[in-house]
């Protein structure tokens, strides 16, 4: 992996001299970050029997597949974790009668119970960076393997056609350190989200004001004044203990990054596992499909399987999780912005 990782990067240094990486330049890093995720992603799924054998099969094929390829392995990939993620949650919190009733768990149980079932959760706690704006940071505790999702970037999801109802807007970074975007354009602010909450409960992201963070209730109802556009409400696991990549920090010059953004595609056929996923819709867009892979490329025992086996069109919520690019150990989880990555506040400039 680390050879394929500095072949790509000698490459984005020959193509940083020529005028057509400087008006690329945001495509080709999203590009080279997708190529590293697939790595990531399908190493961690291969799990702890994977050799040698497996590791060079993975990234002779990250220097074939297309681009394209490489996307929808990694949606395949981390879609496999989060899967095993919700049937842990619901291990836990189900009690596995008919009635649909969770056990009365308190975040911070279910986050240990959590740890000893897949071996890692989150804290969220003072930070380590030594900048005025750092204050609070996000905490792997327990163990995690290279490739693993371990957090989910929760709240409401903005499509660019409703960047205007974005609280703030059209300065909506100025006050919200909890706002990020996809490649895409599509735009998600956690800040409504805060720590989560105590129960599994319709969100709309009104319900937890008193637990979001530097929240401004005028600013942040502002943009739903005298307007018939809401969000959708759904049945949350505000509980969730990954639901806390927002609270990451970016590391200084002088430390290394230990996990990088992945964009995700939840299919909302997928209706079992709606409940972990802590994100809404803004707005009443149709809901965009995508073409989702039936298959994995690196099946034990089938090492030629390939893309033929595909699903229908199928709707999707785009939301973001943060994969680790190195095998974590409780320690402070550290996310360099990527190269792609821009401000809605850009976009009005």
């Amino acid at each position: 992996m680390a050879f394929l990782f500095n072949k790509f990067q000698d490459a984005v240094r020959i193509l940083a001299k020529s005028p057509t990486f400087a008006r690329y330049r945001r495509k080709l890093q999203f590009e080279d970050d997708i190529n590293l995720l697939f790595m990531y992603t399908s190493y961690n799924r291969l799990g702890k029997n994977a050799d040698e054998a497996d590791a060079e099969e993975i990234i002779d094929v990250a220097s074939k597949a297309s681009f394209t390829d490489q996307q929808m392995q990694v949606q395949e990939n981390v879609h496999f974790q989060i899967k095993n993620f919700c049937t842990v949650m619901d291990e836990i919190l189900l009690p596995g009668s008919a009635v649909p009733m969770t056990r009365p768990i308190k975040r911070a149980e279910l986050s240990l119970r959590l740890k000893d079932s897949i071996g890692y959760s989150l804290d969220v706690k003072p930070s380590q960076i030594p900048h005025n704006e750092a204050s609070q940071g996000l905490y792997l505790n327990g163990e995690a393997n290279v490739g693993a999702v371990i957090a989910i970037y929760p709240g409401v999801i903005y499509s660019p056609s409703y960047y205007p109802y974005i609280p703030g807007y059209p300065r909506v970074d100025a006050r919200n350190r909890y706002l990020i975007t996809r490649y895409d354009g599509i735009a998600i602010d956690a800040q409504p989200w805060g720590y989560g909450g105590e129960a599994r409960e319709i969100w709309d992201s009104s319900t937890m004001q008193e637990t979001r963070p530097d929240t401004d209730e005028t600013m942040l109802g502002k943009a739903l004044e005298n307007s018939q556009v809401r969000c959708s409400g759904e049945i949350l696991e505000c509980r969730n203990p990954l639901a806390l990549a927002h609270f990451a920090n970016h590391p200084t010059e002088e430390t290394v990054p230990n996990v990088m953004v992945c964009p995700y595609d939840f299919p909302l056929t997928e209706k079992d596992l709606r409940t972990y996923i802590p994100n809404i819709s803004f707005g009443n867009a149709e809901e965009q499909k995508v073409r989702r892979l039936g298959s994995s490329w690196f099946r034990r025992g089938s090492r030629n399987s390939g893309l033929d086996d595909w699903d229908s069109d199928v709707p999707v919520l785009k939301t973001l999780v943060l994969v680790a690019t190195e095998a974590l150990c409780d320690e402070e989880v550290l996310l360099q912005r990527p190269l792609w990555y821009y401000s809605v506040d850009e976009d009005e400039d």
